[in-house]
């Protein structure tokens, strides 16, 4: 049978498909398909990897002491107190609770309402604070021994002689050996310390506080506050670009928009130091202009590319049938887009907004530069407020390692990775419903 010079040319080009050449082209294909495993397997378990440090760093806060690692608090054994709150020791050593007014082994707080209820108690008496040093200023050097063997039993002497003492003194020093001294139990950083604290002072001594109620109140505060400035504004100009705007002019605005994103957030934050702090300052009339008011204002500015380009591509892909449909019904051009493209492109837009927030709540160098860095919990937009990602920033460096202070640290990267989780998982589901309508 004579073949055709169609089939004939086909069979000789068939014949160029060697088993050499078809073993090669399985290889190859065979090693690819094996380095994007190993990438993509390598990948997740880095990820995996610092997502549990992360989580086991922050929780060890909770084995941490309320008292500073390596000391203890002693009072006279004739004192009713049986425990102190981290908060409580805070107060006696700032000055705040000057007077022991025990009742169940419990120090009830000076500033109480109705005073009767200690008509009941010990006849209260004065808080003396002792620290450490001050013992050096009562005896001479040659009284504590050649190699201070004798201080725990100078120090014991000291509570030993005032009733009120509370003494903060080093754990190898302690007079544990004195009957007249009581050495009060460390318990460790609850967690009510930490999510119900309204202060954070990680360097206070001799009791650190670790309350992050005013870093979630100054983050929510400065990024609600961010999209809900952003929100409109890029809502607004994502409609010009996808159903006004000429050819011409978005081919212009699209990349300009989009390379605001690309801009280094330490810029964003010295432009609103040198100019956006001053004029909030000038306008309002208030002491300080670094605010978290000016904080909403950099980050709405930040946020808007994100805003735009997602809820503007969004927007373009409302199929032009529904469009004309709407024309067609002698529907106005506005009609259209808010009857229409809008409701069509929500799922988009909703998206737009999720993302933006994300970018607000984990925004750091600009944040810090322009909110005032004060740990406080805020009463209006116009207080200095600080953020979870600022203080991280301005700490870590600062902190010793493996200490609580570096340890509460790490917890609030473990928060602020779980707000930002929720974020993306919603984001993501937000897009599936845009695909699937």
């Amino acid at each position: 049978m004579k073949l055709s010079s169609k089939n004939y040319n086909h069979k000789k080009k068939s014949n160029k498909h060697s088993p050499f050449s078809i073993f090669h082209s399985q290889l190859t294909e065979r090693l690819a398909r094996i380095a994007l495993t190993l990438s993509g397997g390598i990948t997740s378990l880095a990820i995996l990897l610092i997502v549990i440090f992360l989580f086991k760093e922050g929780f060890g806060l909770f084995k941490s002491p309320a008292v500073e690692k390596g000391y203890a608090l002693c009072v006279n054994a004739s004192n009713n107190i049986e425990q102190l709150t981290s908060f409580q020791i805070k107060e006696i050593f700032d000055g705040e609770i000057t007077q022991w007014k025990v009742e169940n082994g419990e120090l009830r707080m000076e500033n109480e309402e109705d005073n009767s209820q200690f008509s009941t108690l010990n006849s209260p008496f004065l808080i003396e604070l002792f620290h450490f040093e001050d013992i050096f200023s009562l005896y001479d050097e040659e009284e504590f021994g050649e190699n201070y063997e004798l201080l725990p039993e100078k120090l014991g002497e000291v509570i030993t002689q005032n009733q009120g003492i509370i003494a903060y003194i080093p754990e190898e020093y302690l007079p544990t050996e004195n009957p007249n001294v009581k050495i009060l139990p460390s318990e460790n950083i609850s967690i009510s310390d930490f999510f119900g604290g309204k202060e954070w002072l990680p360097t206070s001594t001799p009791s650190a506080q670790f309350g992050i109620l005013p870093l979630i109140a100054g983050t929510l505060l400065v990024s609600i506050f961010a999209i809900l400035i952003a929100l409109p504004l890029g809502l607004g100009v994502a409609i010009y670009l996808s159903e006004l705007a000429s050819e011409r002019i978005r081919k212009i605005m699209k990349p300009t928009i989009e390379l605001l994103a690309g801009i280094p957030s330490v810029v964003y934050g010295f432009f609103g130091l040198v100019v956006i702090v001053p004029l909030i300052q000038k306008i309002f009339d208030i002491p300080v202009g670094e605010t978290a008011f000016a904080g909403s204002l950099i980050l709405a500015i930040m946020a808007l590319p994100t805003i735009i380009t997602v809820a503007e591509d969004s927007m373009r892909n409302t199929p032009r049938s529904m469009r004309e449909a709407s024309l067609a019904l002698a529907a106005t051009k506005w009609q259209t887009v808010y009857k229409v493209v809008i409701p069509y492109a929500a799922s988009g837009i909703s998206t737009a907004v999720v993302l933006g927030i994300g970018r607000a709540i984990g925004e750091t160098m600009a944040v810090l530069m322009v909110t005032g860095n004060a740990a406080v919990i805020p009463h209006s937009l116009f207080q200095p407020v600080r953020t979870i990602p600022a203080t991280i920033a301005a700490e870590l460096g600062e902190a010793p390692a493996g200490g609580a202070h570096y340890q509460s640290l790490f917890l609030l990267g473990c928060i602020l990775f779980l707000i930002t989780m929720i974020i993306s998982v919603t984001a993501e589901i937000l897009s599936k419903r845009r695909v699937e309508s």
